[in-house]
């Protein structure tokens, strides 16, 4: 059983767990853990791996967030863009509909003055269909999910989810169902690809955010941020970012499994300093072990699944030219975006406010050379394993970076402010439908 990454204790008033129930559940999964294997969540990117892609093409969706498009471009080699799709086709319907209400209007212009820094969010995750006839795009400024037809550029379906801004997305290892945090109801639905029918949902902490499925995808997991567009950001105000913690439930019933707080287990390794807002995370291929990212920290951490605990940190280094202002920092990140290679020798990881990607031998955690990007957001991994792809957000492009050497390898133009880039597969001979 795998673990995805976020967690911190609150009081009582904020919803903190019982303790006796809380050592339950740790003792409860903690036994699962040394009994359950599962198949990699992050070292082969997640998508519809037991589908039929027989006269698919594989390739790599890059969602370009404030443009409101998601560049299609090849999954490995030179990485050259070969169509480009409209993901709001809707728009002047959505905006109607949130200039006509005035609590969706203030989330809305709020959304634009917060994470989006001044820019509408219209597209932050995405994943192709098993058929690789749609692609299913989760839209924050809209707070839904829709299905676009890779063919007509149509919407197949749309899913507006509770509360007012819809995030992070993960899909089944199978391709048939994709779970998507709704950032404002702190809970995460899960949804039938195809249909958009939801399947279920469950209750996460403040701020869902990433989203795991793990064992095969019997499990699946959600990290909860907290907030991050606060100015409080101060380590003695910690404690005004909610509630964020690491949500574990059976994917098919949506019970919930397990509760991991982190701020136990970063207490615990001495390091009462970090924040728990467990960001980006990256799996070892049998699952054993997690590294994870926390707001505010240039590195990341090493957390072993069966024992429960934090047993390694990596301290990354800092860009001179990096304010030491957090409040400067986008949304609480300093570090936000990590990857593994497929044999799970090498993290790659992005150094978002410090403007670097490196590549980190997972043995010795020795960082090779530090590739200068322009506020690297994500990372990923091609889809023949042999590279590390950033989205460079500030330089409007996504660059590949060579696992085996830590070199930049090539650099490929995409649009306004890329973050999110996903393996999928798109027809055999896919031209865009509006001929981007």
């Amino acid at each position: 059983m795998s673990v995805s990454s976020t967690g911190q204790a609150r009081p009582a008033a904020r919803g903190r767990r019982h303790p006796v129930r809380h050592r339950a559940l740790g003792a409860l999964t903690a036994a699962l853990a040394l009994t359950l294997t599962g198949t990699a969540a992050s070292a082969t990117p997640p998508t519809a791996q037991q589908a039929d892609t027989s006269g698919l093409r594989e390739v790599m969706f890059v969602g370009n967030n404030w443009d409101g498009t998601a560049d299609v471009i090849k999954s490995t080699g030179d990485f050259t863009r070969i169509g480009r799709i409209n993901v709001i086709p809707d728009k002047d319907q959505r905006l109607t509909e949130i200039y006509l209400n005035p609590i969706k209007l203030a989330y809305f212009l709020g959304i634009r003055q917060g994470p989006g820094e001044g820019h509408d969010q219209f597209v932050d995750d995405m994943y192709s269909t098993p058929d690789g006839s749609s692609v299913v795009v989760s839209r924050p400024s809209f707070a839904d999910v829709v299905s676009i037809d890779l063919a007509t550029g149509r919407i197949n379906w749309r899913f507006p989810v509770s509360g007012y801004r819809s995030d992070h997305m993960a899909v089944s290892p199978d391709g048939t169902r994709v779970a998507v945090s709704a950032s404002t109801s702190n809970k995460v639905h899960v949804l039938d690809i195809e249909t958009g029918r939801q399947l279920g949902s469950f209750s996460t902490g403040d701020k869902p955010h990433e989203n795991v499925f793990t064992d095969g995808g019997k499990y699946l997991w959600n990290m909860s941020i907290g907030e991050v567009n606060t100015a409080l950001d101060d380590p003695w105000l910690d404690w005004t970012k909610g509630d964020r913690r690491i949500t574990v439930v059976d994917a098919a019933t949506f019970e919930q499994v397990k509760v991991i707080d982190m701020r136990e287990r970063l207490d615990a390794f001495g390091r009462k300093d970090l924040s728990d807002s467990v960001r980006p995370i990256a799996f070892t291929p049998d699952e054993s072990k997690l590294y994870f990212q926390v707001s505010f920290f240039n590195g990341f951490l090493e957390y072993d699944v069966a024992s429960d605990r934090i047993e390694r940190i990596k301290t990354l280094p800092k860009n001179p030219a990096t304010s030491e202002d957090r409040t400067t920092w986008v949304n609480d990140s300093r570090h936000h975006g990590m990857s593994m290679s497929p044999d799970g020798r090498k993290l790659c990881v992005a150094g978002t406010m410090d403007d670097y990607a490196t590549v980190v031998d997972r043995a010795t955690l020795q960082e090779g050379p530090l590739v200068t990007a322009s506020k690297p957001y994500w990372a990923t991994v091609s889809g023949d394993g042999r590279s590390c792809v950033i989205s460079e957000a500030g330089a409007d492009q996504v660059t590949a970076i060579d696992f085996a050497t830590g070199e930049k390898a090539v650099s490929v133009p995409v649009g306004d402010h890329p973050q999110r880039v996903r393996l999928g597969h798109v027809a055999a001979g896919w031209t865009s439908p509006s001929g981007g």
